[in-house]
């Protein structure tokens, strides 16, 4: 059954979309408040902590996907370095280090100016996609910060998006 088969009014508030995907996929999530939704996220290389957020002022979806990182000190500069260019490969959402949390974060905002109405799909495909784009570039992290290798080299591990069949 598809996702959008749940959903028949017209005005649906989007944290209630993410909470009846997040039951569909079965993860574990709580409801923080009428406008956002935290949700837990089980990947191959780590748990994500989700959080989904709806502004009605600038009728914008928030999501960030956050997982922890402490990097030394005398490491931050690669790893700065590796998020730039991590994040121009990035064609929705950005990745960036919150220091003072120890927290690296993706980050989205699904713009629905103007009354539009996100369908289940699209919360799903958004929240798919930051996972996805974690897992990929999680290795890369790791070596610049934990296995001392240059920037460039360690972005090469970052599994590459496949095309066509096996």
């Amino acid at each position: 059954m598809a996702l959008t088969e749940h959903f028949y009014e017209d005005e649906v508030h989007p944290i209630d979309i993410v909470e009846h995907i997040a039951e569909h996929h079965e993860w574990d999530f709580d409801r923080i408040a009428d406008d956002q939704i935290a949700m837990a996220v089980e990947g191959q290389w780590r748990t994500y902590s989700i959080t989904l957020a709806w502004s009605g002022f600038d009728e914008t979806l928030r999501m960030i996907c956050t997982f922890e990182m402490q990097p030394p000190k005398e490491k931050l500069g690669a790893l700065f370095e590796v998020l730039n260019s991590i994040n121009d490969q990035c064609w929705a959402g950005a990745f960036t280090f919150w220091q003072d949390h120890n927290l690296m974060v993706y980050r989205y905002g699904l713009v629905l100016s103007g009354g539009q109405i996100a369908s289940p799909e699209q919360i799903d495909t958004l929240i798919s996609s930051a996972v996805s784009s974690a897992e990929r570039y999680y290795p890369a992290l790791q070596l610049v910060v934990y296995g001392d290798q240059p920037p460039q080299q360690a972005l090469q591990v970052a599994i590459a998006e496949a095309y066509g069949r096996a």
